[in-house]
């Protein structure tokens, strides 16, 4: 029951992510614009997440102050400013181009995290990562709609826009893995998005937001890609995935690219055809192969 319960909670928050891209677009129909949307969107979780820590401080303190917190708190905060790039980017490549190819030029942080590690840690990837890469990049052409579209029907600027943002979160997940391990789940995530609020507030000054903006409409946008994007996949991966492990985590965590590709269909109405379900569906069965851990391989998924 309790790995079910796992199982459940790291779907759900990445299913979670998949939902944005499709009320980013919706915000844009509507004529907000992107310091609007993102801003509210940190402001938001920001608050949220500290009151739910004040909360557990409140009614369990004494399983908060199990963390030995030996990190200094302003290089989680800073760590946060990669969470808050990878919003503008991404935000900006769903201004340009349809979700349902965002959403598969951010999944690209999976080759993009194996290189920036080889790079920087000197981590080589095994033969079967190798292979994976690959073959996701293939599928790639796929998915985006490349083969039966062709280059001129792409935005080069939204796919610039994508990389840059699957770059952002492969450098968020490495990361985010790497420190304020030794705080409790809930504060470092709120530690992150303080982080992300600062560099989003101070890049783009959307002081707009207290103007009237938010009797227009702007607070729902704001509240329900806070809770989606910024609240729900922290909180529910942290409870999720010691209970079912890293690879099968990491497994479920592919679920955003088909939640983005289905809502963009079937809510936004944008065309997805064949070839792109065929390359969304092998990419999927490739991030499954290469997550299956056996004796002879022992793949590190990031």
């Amino acid at each position: 029951m309790e790995k079910l319960k796992g199982v459940l909670a790291v779907f759900i928050g990445a299913g979670s992510f998949g939902i944005l891209s499709t009320f980013v677009k919706q915000a844009y129909s509507q004529n907000f614009t992107l310091s609007e949307v993102i801003g509210m969107q940190v402001l938001f979780g920001m608050v949220i997440l500290w009151i739910i820590y004040l909360g557990m401080q409140l009614f369990n303190k004494k399983r908060l102050d199990s963390y030995p917190k030996r990190s200094k708190m302003w290089t989680i905060v800073i760590s946060g400013f990669s969470t808050g790039l990878v919003s503008i980017l991404y935000y900006k490549c769903v201004s340009l181009v349809p979700a349902s190819l965002a959403i598969v030029l951010l999944m690209q942080y999976i080759w993009i995290g194996a290189l920036i590690e080889y790079i920087v840690f000197r981590v080589v990837p095994s033969k079967k990562q190798s292979i994976g890469i690959v073959v996701i990049l293939i599928c790639t052409l796929l998915a985006t709609g490349l083969v039966d579209k062709g280059i001129e029907s792409f935005d080069l600027m939204g796919v610039g826009y994508g990389i840059l943002a699957a770059t952002g979160y492969a450098v968020f997940l490495i990361v985010n893995g790497r420190v304020g391990n030794d705080y409790p789940p809930i504060q470092k995530s709120a530690l992150m998005v303080t982080g992300s609020c600062i560099l989003i507030f101070a890049l783009f000054r959307p002081f707009n937001l207290f103007s009237g903006e938010l009797g227009n409409g702007l607070w729902h946008f704001g509240l329900i890609l806070s809770i989606f994007g910024t609240v729900l996949p922290p909180l529910l991966f942290a409870y999720g995935i010691p209970k079912i492990g890293v690879s099968l985590s990491s497994i479920l965590s592919a679920a955003e690219l088909p939640v983005a590709v289905g809502m963009s269909y079937f809510v936004l109405l944008e065309p997805v055809t064949s070839l792109q379900w065929i390359g969304v569906v092998l990419i999927l069965i490739i991030v499954v192969w290469m997550n299956i851990r056996n004796k002879e391989d022992d793949y590190r998924y990031h």
